[in-house]
């Protein structure tokens, strides 16, 4: 058989299997699109939320205005950059690695194996710290106890939260799945019992805050843009979420299907997360916000502290530890087979095969020490987002999608798009933003 026989067998074989593919109707709603808007909602809606309402509000009302101008189009817009790059490629099927090796080659893999492990993992030292300051909050100020040694305390939290992967992925992610939805719940209760505590100071402070410069104004931007972009990146279950329409609606039908889709999901995190941010708000004071802040805290925790309501003094903390707990393992997750994968190749170009065992028990001590360290030291953990996981997340989420769309021939019908605009100056400005709070 030559080459020539062979191919148009191939291509007979192909279109057979695409005639008798059954494809639902994209132009219905089915029971499978609700299933993964709610998936997609569970998922933009994280820990990450618990940071977004003190720096939303200690930089007053015009901070406030931004983000809820902001966040849809941002979240809309960067997500559906990253659909197009992923389902527009054959290798969907093996994730965002895949496709970055199809459209640059394996150089540029193992580089965005680097920059997307490094997102992650800043991640998951910021919940590290988190939980450290959540749990030893809730120890003083709900408990009555001593503050408890923090270098013991972070040990301890830490070597817990590697016990319990220690069950089992499967087990773990089926825990944090449950624990979605209950999570999404418990905001809409603590938004609502804090409506009698709505108060104007945000008003008056908006003004002094923020200056009625353009520098101000610019500021206030470089501001809240990490914070956003964070806050409601869930790009690790886009190619999941991709290769599933695919194959559900076929190839045409894909960039229509996922955009209604993520549409519907994105009004609902909007409105369920801007009620919670807008309700913690304004429930406090700026200068509240800006002290829970400075103590590293949660917004779960200082309302946990501030307000004398009893149901929210205890529920608000346990929440949060929850929430918290749930985003450690699932970041963690991702972090661990990132690590693995780079720590076998690595090996490989050593000439050295190491086994499975051997690799998970160095990444367990790295973790342990990492995280320990991390929990220790406190750093600040809003800003840590607007100078690493931000910035690093915007250059995955808004930059790789818009040069791929630039760069890669099969993208190019995505050219000249107005949105395309407004993604490279999110990432770019979330980017600067990082320049600036270094300097």
């Amino acid at each position: 058989m030559n080459g020539n026989t062979a191919e148009k067998i191939e291509l007979q074989s192909e279109n057979t299997a695409v005639k008798n593919e059954e494809y639902l109707d994209p132009k219905k709603w089915n029971k499978q699109d609700t299933t993964w808007a709610m998936s997609l909602f569970g998922t933009a809606i994280g820990a990450g939320v618990l940071f977004l309402p003190i720096n939303a509000g200690s930089g007053g009302l015009l901070s406030l205005l931004l983000i809820t101008l902001l966040a849809y189009p941002v979240m809309y817009y960067s997500h559906r950059a990253l659909a197009k790059m992923i389902y527009a490629s054959n290798s969907a099927d093996e994730g965002i690695t895949g496709t970055i090796r199809e459209y640059f080659g394996n150089k540029a893999s193992i580089i965005f194996n680097i920059v997307y492990f490094s997102s992650i993992y800043t991640i998951v030292l910021m919940y590290s710290i988190s939980l450290t300051n959540t749990t030893s909050s809730f120890m003083v100020h709900q408990l009555g106890m001593e503050e408890p040694s923090r270098a013991i305390l972070s040990l301890v939290l830490v070597l817990g939260l590697i016990a319990i992967l220690n069950f089992g992925q499967d087990i773990t992610v089926k825990i944090m799945s449950m624990l979605v939805y209950p999570f999404i719940a418990s905001l809409l209760f603590i938004a609502v019992a804090l409506i009698p505590q709505w108060n104007t100071s945000m008003l008056s402070f908006s003004t002094a805050s923020t200056g009625s410069t353009g520098t101000g104004y610019f500021a206030t931007l470089l501001m809240v843009l990490p914070i956003i972009v964070f806050s409601f990146n869930h790009s690790p279950l886009i190619s999941s979420f991709v290769v599933k329409q695919r194959a559900t609606y076929g190839i045409k039908a894909v960039d229509a299907k996922t955009a209604q889709i993520q549409k519907v999901c994105y009004i609902m995190t909007f409105a369920v997360v801007m009620f919670f941010v807008w309700s913690s708000a304004l429930s406090l004071t700026p200068e509240d916000l800006m002290m829970a802040k400075e103590q590293n805290l949660s917004i779960l925790s200082y309302l946990a502290n501030e307000l004398d309501q009893p149901l929210i003094t205890i529920a608000a903390p346990i929440i949060a530890f929850v929430a918290i707990t749930k985003s450690f393992l699932g970041h963690y997750i991702g972090a661990h087979e990132v690590m693995r994968d780079l720590v076998m190749k690595f090996g490989k170009t050593r000439g050295k095969n190491l086994g499975e065992k051997t690799v998970n028990m160095m990444i367990l001590i790295f973790v342990v020490l990492t995280c320990w360290y991390a929990a220790y030291a406190n750093p600040s953990v809003l800003g840590l987002i607007e100078s690493l996981s931000g910035p690093l997340v915007a250059a995955i989420l808004c930059l790789l999608p818009m040069y791929a769309i630039y760069k890669v021939p099969v993208l190019a019908k995505y050219k000249g798009q107005m949105s395309n605009i407004f993604v490279i100056l999110v990432g770019v400005l979330t980017v600067l933003a990082s320049i600036n709070s270094l300097f």
